[in-house]
């Protein structure tokens, strides 16, 4: 199976969005040779790892855009059969430690989310996943208040994490992003700042976008 080089424009990526657009996720790996796992419920990640293969997103594990030279982040979304997003979207990991210096304008999260490929994904809970079907792609980038009001989680949340209280963050805080436990099991802990100063163990963070901000970029973009 060939590797599908990355598109040279935002144009020939915007193509290739159009042409799988109505197909069914089998579909798209038969068409393309991409192994289907026999447990696809195990393998959530399956999915990502299809759209990025098919379109040609090259980042791989690196902290940058999918799309590194097009400077465009490959988000694919879970919709109900009204249209609304099923889960909260995964951002990128949380920094737990050496945060000094850390601000906003540098960080993942910003460099993630300033220009976004949506991918509406038909995914009702009763669909097989190979049955789901691939909705019609779009660029995002946010606008200015948008932007502020993930700018003010973001800062909200590192200043806790930065100040010892790790363990006080939970899913309830955050207007439109929110940090969340991310780990395979509970035994994959990693260092984080403790309320003296000192390093505990605690588990991996994610930022994740709230449904309630990607319904709102759904309704910008496709109407209510």
């Amino acid at each position: 199976m060939s590797k599908v080089a990355p598109p040279h424009s935002v144009g020939e990526l915007i193509r290739r969005v159009d042409q799988i657009a109505g197909l069914t996720l089998g579909e798209l790996a038969e068409c393309y040779q991409f192994k289907t796992p026999e447990h696809l419920q195990r393998e959530k990640g399956w999915v990502g790892q299809l759209l990025e293969y098919v379109l040609g997103a090259n980042a791989g594990s690196k902290p940058v855009p999918d799309f590194e030279q097009l400077g465009i982040e490959l988000k694919s979304l879970p919709i109900s059969e009204q249209g609304k997003p099923l889960e909260t979207t995964y951002v990128s990991v949380v920094p737990l430690t050496n945060l000094t210096g850390l601000r906003w304008e540098n960080s993942s999260v910003k460099k993630k989310l300033s220009h976004v490929l949506w991918l509406p994904i038909l995914a009702e809970r009763s669909i097989p996943i190979t049955e789901r079907v691939i909705g019609h792609g779009f660029l995002w980038q946010p606008s200015h208040a948008q932007e502020q009001a993930l700018k003010r989680d973001w800062e909200e949340q590192i200043e806790l994490i930065a100040t010892g209280q790790i363990e006080t963050i939970s899913g309830h805080l955050g207007e439109v992003m929110q940090i969340r436990p991310k780990a395979a099991n509970s035994k994959a802990l990693t260092n984080a700042i403790g309320p003296e100063g000192s390093i505990i163990q605690t588990l991996p963070r994610g930022f994740y976008l709230k449904t309630s901000f990607t319904q709102a970029i759904l309704i910008q973009e496709f109407g209510s």
